[in-house]
């Protein structure tokens, strides 16, 4: 090898986190050292993001601050930003590799292929290939007590606001017998809980003749595999069946990332969304009646172009009425070669600002009263190895953080607590004398 030591860091989505530590690992496979982003390497590996305007100006920064902290390292840039943008990237300063999302999987190789006096190279971006790209399976380990397994890639959705379809592609996908090996390799490593990742994971399947349904069977029979939950899953392809499997499951957790968007049909529709609210409103009325305490997140864009005042009272309207437990909301952002960035009446930025912060006020009151809900009853928490002012941190299987005076036998174990109150940052604190292993 050339070097001796890596440094990675990723922005943006699960599967981002999930392919760069499977490349991560094939470094240190090789006996390369991973170092810490802040620290002084002789490669960083930069996984990029394009869903806003501000993923690609940290991605930037990141490029910047790699090459201050060592001029002579090899700075590598992959992801989505380079797929989308490589002539950019490659202009800036220090940069020397920029791969789309089907030459990052021969990173090492191409790094090796370098010499001193190379110029920047661009892989060639796969959305520009010929046919579909192939699936390439990744998973996280070795860092956190739970990993993040990707099981889909792509999209075909292509909604007017976003650009994931251009940078990854068409929708693709892993077998179910693949994922429930790699589950099963993951588990075999200590691991107790997996999510499963993807782009659009419900559409899971489609191409090899299986369905997400089938895969959430499949998992269920692995004995080894303690904890599941899945990830952010569109609401259309959320099916009845889904939410009772995982309500009578003894592994898959509850807890639901369901995109929302918009409460308000019209700007559904302009956004090509494959639902209506009253959709989304079944969606979660049925988690409700058949999982009570289940944790439900949504994810929301104001600010959409032609989103009115009145459209967006519409939307803060559903959600204060519906059985959500929290929000992630984000203000619209002009993407290039979207249909959305073309749309007329557009909406200000200080309009955007002030219902971001009117959602994030909904969203505060709603996660009050979902960990209300909680108070006083028994849960198993996975607890993280991170100590702070003597305490230690975990989830609850429906994703409610607590704490407990730091014991070394509970890290990355499951453990039945008591949530007594919570303190002033709205973590739960658990009953310390009456906690034990599961």
């Amino acid at each position: 090898m050339k070097f001796q030591t890596v440094a990675f860091h990723h922005f943006g989505c699960k599967v981002n986190f999930a392919e760069a530590s499977a490349l991560s690992r094939q470094f240190r496979d090789k006996g390369v050292e991973l170092k810490d982003f802040h620290e002084p390497a002789d490669v960083y590996v930069i996984s990029t993001c394009v869903v806003t305007a501000a993923a690609e100006k940290k991605c930037r920064a990141a490029i910047r601050q790699a090459h201050n902290l060592n001029p002579a390292a090899k700075i590598a840039v992959i992801g989505c930003f380079s797929e989308l943008k490589p002539d950019l990237l490659s202009q800036m300063e220090g940069v020397d590799l920029v791969l789309g999302h089907e030459g990052k999987f021969n990173l090492i190789q191409e790094l090796e292929n370098l010499t001193r006096d190379t110029p920047c190279h661009m892989g060639i971006p796969s959305h520009v290939k010929p046919g579909n790209a192939a699936f390439v399976p990744s998973f996280s380990y070795g860092d956190r007590t739970r990993s993040f397994l990707k099981i889909q890639d792509g999209c075909d959705y292509y909604c007017t606001y976003c650009t994931i379809p251009l940078a990854r592609g068409r929708s693709r996908s892993d077998t179910i017998e693949n994922v429930v090996k790699n589950a099963r390799e993951i588990a075999d490593n200590g691991i107790r809980e997996i999510i499963l990742t993807g782009v659009n994971i419900g559409d899971f399947g489609r191409q090899n003749g299986e369905t997400f349904t089938g895969l959430v069977k499949a998992l269920e029979t692995v004995e080894s595999i303690q904890r599941i939950r899945i990830s952010s899953i569109e609401p259309d392809l959320l099916t009845d069946e889904i939410i009772a499997l995982v309500s009578s499951s003894r592994r898959f957790l509850p807890h639901f990332h369901i995109p929302l968007q918009s409460g308000n049909n019209k700007t559904l529709k302009a956004m090509h969304r494959k639902y209506n609210r009253e959709l989304y409103a079944s969606r979660v009325e049925k988690i409700r009646s058949l999982m009570p305490l289940a944790c439900i997140a949504a994810d929301v864009i104001v600010g959409f172009p032609g989103e009115t005042k009145e459209d967006f009272n519409d939307t803060v309207s559903f959600l204060t009425n519906s059985g959500i437990s929290y929000l992630h909301v984000f203000p619209y952002s002009k993407r290039d070669n979207t249909l959305a960035a073309k749309m007329q009446d557009p909406v200000s930025e200080p309009e955007k600002k002030e219902r971001s912060e009117i959602l994030h006020h909904v969203s505060t009151r709603k996660k009050a009263e979902f960990y209300k809900q909680n108070l006083g009853l028994d849960a198993d928490v996975l607890f993280e190895s991170d100590s702070s002012g003597g305490f230690m941190h975990g989830f609850t299987g429906n994703y409610i953080r607590v704490k407990t005076r730091f014991n070394p036998g509970f890290v990355n174990q499951i453990v039945r607590v008591k949530l007594l109150a919570q303190d002033s940052t709205g973590i739960y604190i658990s009953d310390y004398d009456n906690c034990y292993l599961y």
